[in-house]
């Protein structure tokens, strides 16, 4: 959608804010065609929004596993070795 690629800065995850500022961009007469616009635009970035957290919890899961396993790699280093029988 060209107004979101334009105006990006402008838009948020508020339906009355993303409302005007679409009055504020673009002149357009239909209320429905407005709310529509509006709607998929609050829509696009709540879901963008939840993306990069979700990838950030991804990363932070993941480095909170490679540091378990360095320290667990420390240990297992430090413990003495067993003679087998």
């Amino acid at each position: 959608m060209k107004v979101l690629q334009d105006h990006k800065e402008k838009f948020g995850v508020d339906f009355a804010k993303n409302k005007q500022a679409l009055n504020d961009i673009c002149k357009i007469n239909s209320k429905s065609l407005k709310n529509k616009l509006a709607g998929y635009i609050t829509k696009f970035i709540k879901n963008e929004f939840k993306a990069k957290i979700e990838k950030a919890k991804r990363i932070a899961n993941t480095k909170e596993v490679i540091l378990e396993e360095k320290q667990l790699n420390t240990v297992s280093d430090t413990l003495p070795v067993q003679a087998s029988l």
